[in-house]
């Protein structure tokens, strides 16, 4: 009998401690990263595909929203806390649905005067979805990729104008004049040139 106590003991010290073993190694890994982020004035502790309710959103149903005001950030290694706000972090979310929450009894009432009013309130709340956790690097990365594309359709839309205006220059008079025309412009017959080129282009 004391031998099954004994190993009865053994076992669940030994299991505690696999059961404390795997959930500090998960907690360590990306899969528990978690967010504090302030919505609709309510802070709230998230973590990827987790569902919360929150105050009414002017958001549709299946609609993806964002929210920038991010408090504190660990992605499992460190954790990054906001002066006030993470600084380039964000968090997505999927709006679920529309609904409202369980009915709130309000009761006033006055001794000796009669008074006695009942009201019952239901606030409007919607279900949504943690899509995804963004830190500052990752979004930084995009911006930045965002503004390389930017600049090179600048360049290209800027040679574009320059091998026009050259070819325009190549052009005799009668001909510019002949294309001003195509396109509408207004006083032609008194314009030089310089004055068709620049219209033209």
């Amino acid at each position: 009998m004391i031998k099954c106590i004994i190993i009865w003991q053994i076992y669940y010290f030994f299991k505690n401690l696999l059961i404390n073993e795997l959930t500090l190694y998960l907690h360590t890994q990306n899969k528990y990263m978690y967010a504090i982020v302030e919505i609709s004035g309510k802070q709230f502790k998230v973590e990827k595909k987790q569902k919360i309710f929150v105050n009414k959103l002017d958001v549709a149903e299946g609609k993806k929203v964002s929210f920038d005001n991010v408090l504190m950030i660990n992605d499992g290694s460190k954790s990054s806390i906001g002066t006030p706000k993470v600084s380039g972090a964000q968090v997505d979310a999927k709006v679920l649905k529309h609904l409202k929450s369980d009915k709130v009894i309000v009761f006033k009432k006055k001794r000796r005067k009669g008074y006695k009013v009942k009201n019952g309130h239901r606030q409007a709340i919607s279900e949504i979805e943690i899509s995804d956790i963004l830190t500052g690097g990752t979004q930084k990365k995009t911006s930045t990729k965002k503004e390389t594309a930017s600049k090179t359709v600048s360049k290209k839309n800027s040679t574009d104008k320059k091998k026009e205006v050259k070819d325009l220059a190549s052009l005799s008079v009668g001909k510019l004049k002949e294309l001003a025309k195509e396109k509408g412009i207004s006083g032609i017959s008194s314009m030089k040139k310089a004055d068709l080129i620049k219209a033209l282009s």
